[in-house]
């Protein structure tokens, strides 16, 4: 029970502070421009990708690849790099090609642009 009230905790807290930070970087703290505006939703998504690939690996790991494919589940790793990886092993199941062809109608080659190569340290 102490968890889930944690995880809840955590998550009111992130609908609380993240309105307040998007305002205060982006209007406040220096003047306001584009170029920060739009890396802001950058870091932002890259961050919940991280989050996602992590928290979901056993679904991905599940319904994305096949048994042989390259595993979703690193922390470091965007979603989108794991799937990349997977298409360029060939190794996507029929619903993970499907969602590579929606990320590549909004961003051409997005996947694979997406690879991230980590060395083992």
């Amino acid at each position: 029970m102490k968890n889930l009230i944690l995880a809840l905790t955590a998550i009111l807290l992130f609908l609380i502070l993240e309105p307040v930070s998007f305002v205060y970087v982006n209007f406040f703290k220096d003047r306001f421009n584009w170029r920060r505006l739009s890396g802001y939703w950058r870091s932002f998504a890259v961050a919940v990708d991280r989050f996602g690939n992590y928290q979901y690996r056993s679904l991905f790991n599940r319904f994305l690849r096949n048994e042989q494919g390259y595993e979703f589940g690193d922390f470091r790793e965007t979603i989108s790099s794991a799937l990349g990886k997977n298409e360029r092993d060939g190794t996507l199941t029929k619903t993970g090609m499907l969602l590579v062809k929606i990320l590549n109608k909004i961003d051409l080659d997005h996947c694979r642009k997406s690879i991230n190569n980590f060395e083992i340290s």
